[in-house]
């Protein structure tokens, strides 16, 4: 039995209420159920961390010390259980130096190819630079026509100034008779006195030679002599005639050079003056300055023109996270902090003297040092600071940020009731502000001078990341940097395209790496990432993206017997992409691997083999198995309410009235964020709005990036850049604009629901108010867990003790001093209805809604916490274990327990993540109760039953990256549904229909 299904029996494990279920192998689960039913406890606090124990118990003994404290989960025991993979929705990585390309190995791939393939090309002339070996510069020698008379010289000086003089003598005391300097040929002891503050060229004669058979022994001596002396490089230089010249006889000169080789040598007629460079020749000359009868030779990778140099190709010399590679200005970020002017000057409307340069109006204490310089530079450049900022002309403006660029100008000062004036170079506002930054030994300071900068491209690599030496090698004409900056869709077709382009050698070493990439290329763009940039930094990807690219580089390792537990992947995914995604789930399933997938979307539920479906309510009222078995057993069981919304006896409704809104219009106009293309679009005020559109069309460019952004820095006065716009209108009918997004509440295992909400505070004001604490002179503070006084000192009032694992991840045991209850006893005996603060804390939301039913304060905070669908949620539940949609919605609780205004802009991205059917409709109550008290609610969204009950939506598209960006349908969604470029359209239609 145990080879063919999973057997979990009494599993307790959170709200689990001892269920048994039996999971078939090698296949497609799906747990679905209302969000806090359990899903999560049993695939993976349950399942997985049975698994990962277990995988543990395998190691070594140094491993195994930490296993009595990797706590077995509650379940009495768990049959047929292979290694578990665990692929969460937690963001890959915030290391500034991870990207799409490093995450999936592609760039490794890449770095390799570009050692082994790549050519190098020079800088200054364009054309391909390559290293020679001595044999082959004999070859090369040997191939020119019998008789050809040349020298052979070694460059000991290009370009370099100085007097030379003792370099001279030591050439000549080693035998050499001759050298050409600055193009005459001369015996040493001829040479004149060389001007020190001039530029000169310095070769050494090694050797005169006659090409004919036999002299290839003497003339590979001289080659190494000549090697040896120049650094690598030696010129041979043909006495009596120009390769142009030699190259009209067809025999072994081609043979021996090449094409290339005669046209990177030089120009085309005979000059009297063989050094003289000669300009306007029509042949490689022209590019590369050389003399036409010139050929030069280097052992290493050089350009004879500019002396640029690489050293032999190797994958590190592609990497940005190494010495070799990366760029030494931003060591290999691609950008650095500079500060904006954007945020030393946010609000433009301000005149100099109203505070427009808010690090020195808001310095502390306030120094007259700054109005004085202020007023000085008024003075002599005839602008008042009473003008506002954008009326003040343009130089005036980069003069008080820049400075006046070294000269110097009169500044006024009074010290004391004596007024003294200096001639001094001023240093510009952004000028005194990195001075400073460089100065202070003050991290307050360095922090408080750190909100007025921003990342911005490298000035030196222009965000490429590599030395100018890795950029100069490049694969069919692009450099590595170029080819990351691709998206996935058009990556593969470059990598497609590429084979046809190298040459047979080269094709015979790439197969082996173009196959890898072009695989991983294959699943990234199977999972819906055909948008995604493959220098776009993980940190910029939201949940659902990351794990679908962990998903994807799982498929790529090809394991099969693996046991894959995943949560809700088609988050950020639209109903077009879906289909891709659960294509590559099931060809997971059929590598032989089990796939465990918590998820809502109806979609995957009805692709499963076997659906388990938790209820029946959340929290303490779910836990148990509703119903199991194929699709159709859950549509067949009358008691589950998932079967229910499938089969369409529950459903959210359309609403008989779309609202028109109060008339006024909030409009963003050219817009140009990331991959937004010039978009113009309106939000009606007081409507529910949705922003629709297939992954990486545009939908957060525009309005995260430019509407919130934009918002914000007018409404909130936040320090912000908005992405590139011209001006959004109709900010002035808007009071403040409020975001609700999925980042944690808290990173810390000390802060929850109640602490974010300040519902905590009123908690331990109310147990301090107790007759209790008062006969004790206890405060408020004795009932916080974040100082000493009331807190358990073991486990400093974090109720775990962080366990270091050293090469596996961290592990959170209970303390054993205060059993996780975070307070010491004598806290602990001060009891309201028979309860302890920790008992409080360890409460439902829905419980102490019930319990503070008497403390109006405190029960309306866990009232509005239970109407965001969080009733299941405990009050002390620690943020690190809250999901994305749980945060978002906490965030939400928070925002609807202040005072309405009626003219707030609410925006919200995807608030639906992690929330089932019936969890939506009750979120969508709350939504629009917000809409029906005046306000605007702006959501971006992928749900359908979410998008067909807005008021008016905006689809983006048509496609995701560089063929997205556009606003390709703005109407109601009946409106939108009629047009036929738009994907949400086409998905709408026939739920607008039933």
């Amino acid at each position: 039995m145990s080879l063919s299904q999973i057997s979990v029996r009494g599993a307790r494990e959170h709200n689990l209420k001892g269920i048994d279920v039996d999971l078939p192998r090698d296949s497609l689960i799906v747990i679905t159920g209302l969000s806090g039913s359990g899903k999560s406890s049993l695939a993976f606090d349950t399942i997985y961390a049975e698994g990962q124990r277990r995988y543990v118990e395998s190691l070594s003994a140094y491993a195994r010390q930490f296993l009595e404290m990797m706590q077995k989960p509650d379940v009495e025991h768990i049959d047929g259980l292979s290694p578990a993979i665990s692929i969460e929705q937690k963001t890959t990585s915030r290391n500034p130096r991870s990207t799409v390309a490093t995450v999936t190995e592609i760039y490794d791939y890449m770095r390799l190819l570009w050692a082994r393939v790549g050519v190098p090309y020079s800088p200054a002339t364009g054309e391909p630079i390559a290293a020679q070996t001595v044999s082959q510069m004999v070859d090369r020698v040997m191939a020119l026509p019998e008789g050809t008379r040349a020298y052979l010289l070694a460059p000991v000086v290009r370009g370099r100034k100085g007097e030379y003089r003792r370099e001279l003598a030591e050439w000549q005391k080693a035998g050499y008779t001759r050298v050409r300097i600055n193009g005459e040929l001369m015996a040493i002891e001829d040479a004149p006195a060389l001007d020190k503050k001039l530029k000169h060229d310095i070769e050494v004669v090694v050797d005169r030679i006659a090409v004919k058979d036999g002299i290839q022994t003497r003339l590979a001596d001289s080659f190494e002599q000549a090697l040896k002396l120049a650094e690598g490089l030696a010129y041979i230089d043909l006495a009596d005639t120009t390769l142009e010249a030699l190259a009209q006889s067809p025999s072994r000169l081609r043979e021996g050079l090449g094409e290339g080789m005669l046209n990177e040598a030089g120009g085309n007629t005979p000059s009297p003056d063989p050094s003289r460079k000669r300009e306007g020749s029509k042949s490689g000359m022209k590019k590369t300055g050389l003399p036409p009868n010139r050929i030069v030779f280097s052992e290493k990778f050089a350009c004879p023109v500019s002396g640029f140099t690489i050293d032999a190709l190797e994958p590190r010399l592609f990497s940005f996270n190494a010495p070799q590679g990366a760029c030494p200005a931003c060591d290999g970020l691609g950008e650095k902090l500079l500060f904006d002017p954007q945020l030393v000057v946010p609000n433009e409307h301000l005149s100099l003297k109203q505070g427009a340069i808010v690090p020195w109006a808001k310095s502390n204490p306030p120094s007259p040092y700054y109005m004085q310089v202020l007023s000085s530079l008024a003075g002599h450049f005839g602008f008042s600071l009473e003008t506002p900022w954008d009326a003040l002309p343009a130089e005036v403006k980069v003069v008080i940020l820049y400075g006046t660029a070294g000269k110097a100008v009169p500044l006024t000062f009074v010290d004391g009731r004596k007024s003294y004036t200096v001639s001094k170079a001023f240093e510009g506002v952004i000028g005194n502000l990195n001075r400073r930054m460089l100065q202070t030994e003050s991290a307050w300071m360095r922090e408080e001078l750190g909100k007025y900068q921003t990342a911005q491209p490298c000035e030196t690599c222009h965000g490429a990341r590599l030395k100018p030496e890795a950029l100069s090698v490049k694969v069919a004409g692009n450099d590595i940097s170029s080819v990351t900056r691709l998206s996935v869709a058009a990556a593969v077709d470059w990598f497609l395209g590429l084979d046809q382009q190298l040459t047979a050698q080269q094709s015979q070493i790439a197969k082996a790496i173009l196959k890898e990439i072009n695989e991983r290329l294959g699943f990234l763009n199977n999972v819906g990432l055909d948008y995604l940039n493959l220098d776009r930094t993980s940190g910029t990807l939201s949940g659902g993206e990351s794990q679908r690219i962990r998903l994807a580089s799982q498929i790529g390792s090809g394991l099969s017997g693996v046991l894959y537990v995943l949560d809700e992947p088609s988050i950020g995914l639209h109903q077009r992409d879906n289909d891709r995604l659960l294509e590559t789930l099931k060809r997971l399933r059929d590598l032989g691997n089990t796939v465990i997938v918590v998820e809502h979307d109806e979609d995957a539920i009805r692709t499963a083999d076997h659906v388990v479906d938790l209820g029946p309510g959340a929290g303490v009222h779910g836990g148990e198995i509703v119903a199991q078995g194929k699709l159709q057993d859950i549509l067949d069981n009358p008691d589950s309410l998932t079967g229910q919304y499938l089969t369409g006896a529950r459903r959210i409704e359309v609403p008989k009235m779309r609202r028109k809104g109060n008339g006024l219009m909030l409009t963003v106009e050219g817009a140009r964020a990331n991959n937004l293309k010039n978009v113009t679009a309106s939000i009606p005020l007081g409507t529910f709005t949705c922003v629709t559109g297939v992954s990486g069309s545009g939908k957060s460019s525009f309005t995260i990036d430019t509407l919130h952004a934009g918002a914000a820095r007018t409404l909130n006065g936040a320090r912000v850049i908005a992405g590139p716009h011209d001006r959004i209108t109709g900010l002035e009918h808007c009071d403040k604009v409020i975001e609700i997004d999925q980042s944690p509440i808290g990173r810390t295992p000390r802060s929850n629901p109640a602490t974010y909400t300040g519902a905590f505070t009123l908690i331990r004001d109310w147990f301090a108010g107790l007759p209790e604490s008062e006969a004790r002179g206890y405060k408020a503070g004795r009932f916080s867990f974040n100082v000493k006084g009331g807190r358990c000192e073991k486990c400093q009032g974090d109720g775990l003790i962080k366990i270091e694992m050293h090469f596996l991840p961290d592990v959170y045991v209970t303390c054993e001093e205060c059993n996780g209850k975070r307070y010491n006893r004598e806290t602990l005996e001060v009891k309201f209805k028979g309860l302890s603060i920790a008992d409080v804390l360890d409460m439902t939301i829905e419980d102490a809604e019930e319990f503070f039913k008497a403390v109006p304060p405190i029960r309306d905070r866990m009232h509005m916490l239970n109407e965001v669908g969080l009733g299941y949620v405990k009050v002390g539940q620690q943020a690190t274990t809250l999901s994305g949609g749980e945060a978002q919605r906490v965030k939400l609780a928070k925002e609807l327990s202040r005072r309405s205004t009626g003219q707030t802009l609410y925006i919200l991205d995807e608030p639906t993540t992690g929330l089932h059917f019936e969890d939506v409709r009750k979120l969508l109550e709350v939504l629009h109760r917000l809409v029906d008290q005046g306000n605007s609610v702006v959501v971006i969204e992928h749900n359908l039953d979410v998008i067909k009950t807005a008021d008016w939506l905006l689809d983006m598209g048509p496609e995701g990256g560089v063929r997205g960006g556009e606003l390709v349908a703005e109407g109601t969604p009946e409106q939108v549904a009629r047009n036929p470029r738009s994907f949400t359209g086409h998905y709408l239609k026939p739920l607008l229909k039933r």
